[in-house]
């Protein structure tokens, strides 16, 4: 018997690849050649990476000679740490663990910016911190949160670092492809954006640099992207990225409103008990982080993917473990409830069927549940 089709709902882990972005790989890796050689098959390596560096640059208004590729977000973003020549260091309580934790566990920072209940940053705590930390500063903060989709005032946040002379560290992995994201407009220092969120290849991400933003060398090799990141470059990979790019710009303004239809729709006909996190601020069109209170999130992604449907628990780590919400913590919400944290989410392939495909199985689990609390 063959298995049902499996219906993806974790987007935001990582997109499944666009059809495009496979077929530029593998022209890309046939024709062969390393970037940094000076014959024709040098050439049209390097060609083909500095137009991927073209077409990302100008989805976010960045200048591509300050585009440098990494082998993903997480690269990108220890890369801005290690190179802003900062003497400080100030990220929210809702970072990404990629900042979080190399800022508490690495560094022992106790600069945390707090968040309100709907899980953006406290403005006033972070100009607090702005002032008493020593200068020049870095604050790190997300675009869009990974778990619950909600979406920081990042200009606000830029205008505060400007007048206290700090340097902004935006990481838009979740956000980029699903609202405007352009480097000038968030008056960011530094961006990182990720490959495989938007349906291109995983290991692949970049940093792109304001003009002027500082950036002192620390690593040495063969003098690649510029001499801040040396090592050849990953073609097939930076291909891939830069045509998935391509083709999301190509319709980004009418996937946002699908994608928002898509997520709607689902947070309508979750059960009546379910709560839903951050719903009261701006959030990603694609995201829903909710939980339904007495359910765990463990049991329930298990019972969700024999049910044939794939989403996570709202703090999925790296390892595949679940764990509580740190997120969630930090938002105040009751550790009971966190633990039922479940985060569905969609993209360019999600269509209105598999919506409803997870709103059955979904419904499906809640009434075995409440069966068997009856029983």
């Amino acid at each position: 018997m063959m298995a049902k089709p499996l219906v993806y709902c974790d987007y935001n882990a990582g997109a499944p690849i666009r059809a495009e972005a496979s077929v530029a790989m593998t022209r890309a890796l046939a024709a062969g050649g390393n970037p940094s050689s000076v014959h024709a098959a040098g050439r049209r390596a390097r060609a083909l990476i500095e137009d991927a560096r073209d077409k990302i640059s100008a989805a976010v208004g960045a200048d591509a000679e300050n585009a440098v590729f990494t082998s993903g977000a997480t690269e990108a973003l220890h890369l801005a740490l290690a190179s802003a020549g900062a003497a400080s260091l100030i990220v929210s309580a809702v970072e990404h663990d990629a900042v979080f934790e190399h800022a508490t566990k690495a560094l022992k920072t106790n600069r945390i910016a707090p968040v309100d209940g709907d899980g953006v940053i406290d403005l006033i705590a972070l100009t607090a911190l702005l002032s008493e930390a020593p200068k020049p500063a870095l604050v790190a903060a997300q675009l869009a949160n990974n778990e619950t989709g909600v979406i920081q005032p990042i200009a606000r946040i830029a205008a505060h670092c400007r007048e206290h002379g700090a340097l902004l560290l935006v990481d838009a992995a979740q956000a980029f492809g699903r609202v405007d994201v352009h480097i000038a407009d968030l008056d960011a220092s530094y961006l990182v954006l990720s490959s495989h969120k938007i349906g291109g290849p995983p290991g692949a991400g970049a940093l792109l640099l304001a003009p002027g933003a500082p950036f002192t060398v620390g690593r040495f090799g063969g003098g690649q992207e510029r001499g801040r990141r040396p090592g050849t470059e990953n073609m097939g990979a930076v291909v891939g990225f830069g045509a998935a790019v391509e083709w999301m710009m190509r319709d980004m303004i009418q996937e946002i409103a699908r994608m928002r239809t898509l997520r709607d729709r689902f947070e309508a006909g979750l059960p009546r008990d379910a709560v839903v996190f951050g719903k009261n601020t701006a959030r990603l069109p694609n995201t829903s982080n909710f939980a339904l209170p007495g359910m765990a999130a463990e049991t329930a992604v298990i019972a969700m993917d024999l049910e044939g449907v794939a989403v996570s628990s709202g703090a999925a780590c790296s390892s595949g473990k679940v764990r509580s919400s740190r997120v969630l913590a930090a938002m105040g919400v009751a550790p009971e409830l966190a633990k039922g944290a479940l985060r569905a989410s969609f993209g360019y392939a999600s269509q209105a069927g598999d919506v409803e495909a997870a709103l059955s199985a979904l419904n499906k689990i809640a009434q075995r549940r409440a069966l068997a609390g009856a029983a």
